[in-house]
């Protein structure tokens, strides 16, 4: 039977990923369309609204005024705390990090403040530096591809790629998003795009396979563009776009070997390719890197990688032309020369004021006039490649009234402040006037997989593969300390010790650092290298007496703390490897019976590993028990439930979508809960510590996804309300962390090099909880169609159905009692609905129900009532149903190939497997359930069977299975279900990985 309730809790993550499109002020449509009107009358400055009109606007009444009227660059990051009191359950406070590949733009510099926009994963940031504070443009569900600035300042444009991408449109003063376009390039992501100087258009270039351009009117109320034009293939990819400052209806673009020309009409826009003849130049041009128009003269620049300059002319073409055979261009483009401007690769090209600006692959920036006479040159910065050039608004030496401060001959002949960010992901500020450079970032520059948090202070570590750690006081959002790993590179992992006294990081070689946390030095004695596979698990015994490490060659490695003579000395005490499949986490508990730490590791052999600390010895690390936990589930991840019971269990979590629980000493199976479906399953979790000023009682957890973190109120239970997600990281969540307070929790994105940290509100979590309804309400909406609908009477029915049985149909007293069916009765129900559980997953509902309160009352419970087995139902049964692509999946694993590549099964060999793997069928067994589904009648069943007893069973279901099963022949012709609209053919597996065959 199909999960009917994935579909209802479906749109609680678009409802949250919408909440997060709409982070911080939700503005009146009505304002915006107001404010965009009153904007096109204020052309002449720029785009931006004035103040004075701003303050007209705001005396409306009593009505609501959206905050882009009356913000200013002074209310930009303001520098009061922002309340406590928080509307969602989850609120991104940080990013660590920043995307290297996008430019970094000067947004504010004055004597108060120095502000700069960055994109960071899926954010936009403006990071005050003079404050140390950030404000997080959150709206964009995807990575974001590109941004760009206007002239003034005012306005900033993120765009993201992958489905349903989108563009959107900042206010820069009050961090408002003002206009968005959604999926305006379908078939591919925004690669670039750029403003007009007076604000009003908006260019994007397209990634698709055959680019296009589109020109918009943002400040209308349309979803349309202007104009499109579709590029050619053979002018290659195109990258990089601009508009011509001096005509907006002018643009260019390049790719690494072509530029093209724009000329935008009223309707349409229009592109010219020219030619560059290299033979005409006695020297490599090299590939083109980025472009510019002249600021002054009819002309365009183009930087390549071999330190040249192509200098084009840009000359207007008349409207008509006289020779019809040789139609109009835009505008008549030639080369005018190749310029060998330094030696240098040219990586960034820029104009400010009538200066032309280059940044090099070697980390120098040269101003030249516009006669290409250097002016200045900064090369003792000792940077990488530069990978952007910002400059500030205004000159540094342009006084309040807007004139020269400094008119003498000696004057600077530069006098604009800049920003420029590198490859390595640095971020400088360059003050023009004395030459001096400050650093305001150094983040990582490689992808950073490894986070943890200081137990006992708000203290947070990252690191990355470039072998850079580092370590931030959470609170002033200011790094204590760093270093750098010369001989050993790619930090997977990292832990604190429950203490606080030590820090061990996993590396990609298989070494092991044990560091001081504090000056992060280590000595030969604390360096292990006992394997050469990546370190994936890296974590510490509560005792501090043990550091534990799980590799990618499936085994566990343990070290343990010796005293000699008053010293503390760490040493290898053994490795085993205890898997055959890579393992999924590792953790430390504490034996009930005693203080003494105990080790399991969890893998994706579905296995449960104990080990043996106590009688382990040097190089011999014992195995005290194996336990297999899944039949078909793969684990995710693992942790110790806290203590809402006096019976202590440990939680588990599968890529089936499911949370279990364990005896910790037993590790018999006593709960089964439908877990958080947000698209994929959970792959960490860590229990919240009580905070010291939490109003409840109760206990959360923190969890990630493939892409999302989110957290959960506990007990668990399957309500769907008691949990809350927002995407966090696009491309993948790697890591996941806790404060020591409880009030953040951290996760690392690996491949996007960034670390974000989320602020938990627990009221927030309960308020959403308790909207979400009391008792069975949350449980109906996971049914089909809620609770008024039929199968939710059909429960009932075969409920009650069970009891009548139970107490005898022909009882003529009246009955009475409680509305309860013995245990026994459970699998029938189950199987009515429509849910055919396994044999083990009989025992572990049973066991369910049965020790639920033996803890308690020391009773076994015989019989369950309806609201307990609704919950049993929708926790146990597979949380989206058996899909077509699952059969296609177990198809291509199980069969062959036939003549058509369709994937098929022999007769004997689908037998064979029932009765040798798995829970095992027996011969009779087979029998009568295909003689079932393939429709032999009773009478004829049984006297084939009396007549061939000595006879197997493939023998007897000849007749009625062929010799070659095919997947529409073992769905239609056997199990009887009808035919999709859109059936697949099987002949190829569905997108991802083919599952492995069961062991």
């Amino acid at each position: 039977m199909s999960d009917a309730g994935a579909e209802n809790q479906e749109p609680l993550t678009s409802h949250q990923e919408e909440q997060q499109l709409a982070t911080g002020n939700v503005e009146d449509k009505s304002q915006i369309k107001e404010w965009k009107s009153s904007e096109e009358k204020e052309k002449s400055d720029g785009g931006r609204i004035r103040e004075t009109d701003a303050d007209k606007l705001k005396i409306t009444g009593d009505s609501v005024v959206s905050e882009v009227y009356t913000a200013t660059a002074n209310t930009r990051l303001p520098k009061e705390k922002r309340t406590n009191v928080r509307a969602h359950a989850l609120t991104l406070d940080w990013a660590f990090g920043m995307n290297r590949a996008l430019p970094v733009f000067s947004l504010q510099e004055d004597q108060d403040q120095l502000v700069i926009l960055y994109a960071a994963t899926n954010v936009g940031v403006i990071y005050n530096h003079t404050s140390i504070s950030q404000h997080l443009l959150q709206g964009h569900s995807n990575h974001i591809s590109c941004l760009c600035v206007s002239e003034d300042r005012r306005w900033l444009v993120t765009a993201d790629k992958g489905q349903k991408n989108l563009v959107i449109i900042w206010d820069s003063y009050s961090g408002i998003p003002v206009h968005t376009f959604f999926d305006c390039h379908p078939e591919g992501c925004v690669i670039a795009l750029a403003l007009s100087k007076d604000s009003k258009h908006l260019v994007t270039l397209g990634a698709e396979e055959v680019q296009r351009v589109c020109i918009w009117d943002w400040t209308n109320d349309t979803e349309k563009p202007l104009c499109c034009t579709e590029l050619s293939p053979k002018y290659g990819f195109q990258n990089y776009i601009i508009f011509n400052p001096n005509d907006s209806t002018q643009l260019l673009s390049n790719s690494g070997s072509q530029v093209l020309f724009y000329k935008r009409t009223q309707r349409s826009v229009e592109y010219f390719a020219p030619e560059l003849h290299y033979k005409y130049f006695k020297k490599p041009v090299g590939s083109f890197s980025q472009s510019v128009f002249h600021l002054k003269e009819l002309q365009a620049l183009t930087a390549t990688a071999a330190g040249n300059i192509v200098l084009w002319d840009v000359v207007q073409c008349t409207s008509h032309s006289k020779h019809p055979a040789n139609p109009p261009h835009p505008a008549n483009r030639n080369v005018i020369n190749l310029i060998p401007l330094q030696k240098d690769p040219i990586t960034v090209l820029t104009t400010a004021d009538s200066c032309i600006v280059t940044g090099d692959t070697l980390g120098h920036i040269h101003i030249y006039d516009e006669n290409f006479m250097l002016l200045i040159g900064y090369s003792k910065f000792n940077l990488d490649a530069i990978a952007s050039i910002s400059f500030s608004k205004e000159s540094v030496l342009t006084n309040t009234h807007g004139s020269q401060e400094d008119c003498t001959l000696e004057a600077k002949p530069f006098i604009r402040n800049f920003v420029l960010s590198t490859v390595s992901s640095t971020v400088v500020h360059v003050n023009a006037q004395s030459h001096v450079h400050q650093i305001l970032l150094r983040e990582h520059c490689e992808p950073l997989h490894a986070v943890a948090c200081h137990p006992k202070q708000p203290i947070v570590a990252m690191g990355s593969h470039s072998g850079i750690l580092k370590v931030w006081d959470q609170n002033s959002k200011l790094y204590i300390s760093s270093r750098i790993f010369e001989t050993e590179k790619q930090i997977q992992c990292i832990a604190f010790d429950p203490q606080g006294l030590y820090l061990a990081v996993g590396f990609g070689s298989g070494a092991v650092y044990i560091l001081d946390p504090c000056t992060l030095q280590s000595d030969s004695e604390t360096c292990f290298s006992c394997t050469q596979d990546s370190i994936s698990h890296i974590t510490f015994s509560l005792d501090s007496m043990y550091l534990a490490t799980a590799d990618a060659g499936k085994a566990v490695t343990v070290f343990r703390l010796q005293t000699n003579n008053g010293l503390h000395r760490w040493k290898c005490l053994g490795r085993h490897r205890s898997h055959y499949k890579p393992i999924k986490d590792l953790l430390f508990g504490v034996h009930l019976d005693s203080t003494q730490p105990r080790l399991l590791s969890l893998g994706m052999d579905r296995r449960l590993v104990e080990y043996d600390l106590d009688n382990s010895d040097e190089n011999q690390l014992l195995i005290l028990s194996s336990e297999r936990i899944e039949q078909s589930a793969v684990p995710t991840c693992m942790t110790w439930y806290p203590p809402l019971t006096m019976e202590q269990f440990l939680l588990t979590a599968s890529d089936q979508y499911k949370m279990k629980l364990f005896n910790s000493t037993t590790k018999m199976c006593r709960k089964t809960l439908l877990g958080p479906r947000y698209g994929s399953p959970v792959e960490k979790v860590v229990v919240l510590p009580m905070s010291k000023e939490q109003d409840t009682s109760s206990h959360y957890m923190a969890y990630i996804t493939k892409d999302k973190v989110g957290v959960q109120i506990l007990p668990l239970d399957g309500n769907p309300y008691k949990s809350s997600v927002l995407i966090c990281h696009p491309t993948g969540v790697s890591a996941l962390a806790c404060s020591c307070d409880g009030r953040f929790v951290f996760t690392a994105g690996g491949s996007d090099c960034t670390v974000l940290s989320w602020e938990i509100s627990r009221n927030a979590l309960e308020a959403a909880a308790a909207l979400g309804g009391k008792d069975l309400t949350p449980f109906y909406s996971l049914l089909e169609g809620g609770r008024q609908v039929e199968f939710c009477r059909e429960i009932e029915d075969f409920f009650f159905y069970c009891q009548l049985r139970n107490q005898g149909i022909d009882l003529m007293e009246e009955r009475r009692g409680p509305s309860r069916i013995p245990l026994a009765e459970v699998p029938f129900v189950m199987r009515a609905l429509g849910f055919f559980p396994s044999e083990q997953e009989l025992e572990d509902m049973q066991n369910e129900v049965k020790f639920s309160k033996y803890a308690d009352t020391g009773k076994y419970e015989t019989d369950i009532d309806m609201e307990e087995f609704i919950k049993l139902y929708i926790n146990h049964r597979p949380a989206y149903g058996i899909s077509n692509d699952d059969l296609i999946r177990a198809f291509h694993v199980l069969g062959d190939c036939n003549e058509t590549r369709e994937p098929v099964l022999q007769r004997h060999e689908l037998l064979e497997l029932l009765q040798a793997r798995g829970e095992h069928m027996t011969e009779d067994e087979v029998a009568k359930c295909f003689s079932t589904l393939v429709g032999l009648g009773p009478d004829e069943e049984r006297s084939e069977l009396d007549a061939n007893e000595s006879e197997d069973s493939e023998y007897l279901l000849e007749p009625g299975i062929p010799d070659e099963i095919s997947m529409k022949t073992f769905t239609s012709h056997i199990l009887g279900f009808l035919p999709c609209a859109k059936e697949s053919d099987g002949s190829s597996p569905p997108e991802g990985k083919i599952a492995e065959s069961q062991d």
